[in-house]
């Protein structure tokens, strides 16, 4: 457990080429961090680009969860990007491990 950072939380959502699937889970992982009272910055990007990247959280499709060990050290894996309330309960659940949500 880390102690929770002193900022909004930084979020990566990321596919394979960083468009149009990163875009519609950055757009849902904001719907979800607001519900659970997060603070945070949410951006969407390419597994490529990601990989030089450092971020609180990295939120991606499982096939690519595993190349974003290094970048964050919360990666979740997402099977169902328009399901937000599962990803909220994916966040909730990953924060409060890390400690950095009560």
């Amino acid at each position: 457990m880390s102690p929770a950072p002193n900022r909004p939380l930084t979020v990566l959502t990321v596919c394979g080429v960083g468009m149009g699937s990163s875009l519609i889970l950055k757009m849902n992982a904001e719907k979800a961090l607001k519900s659970l009272g997060v603070e945070a910055k949410v951006e969407h990007t390419d597994v490529s680009s990601a990989r030089g990247m450092k971020a609180d959280v990295a939120i991606a499709q499982g096939l690519h969860a595993d190349d974003l060990g290094s970048v964050a050290p919360v990666v979740l894996a997402i099977s169902n990007f328009m399901d937000v309330d599962g990803l909220r309960r994916q966040l909730d659940e990953a924060l409060r491990a890390q400690g950095w949500l009560s």
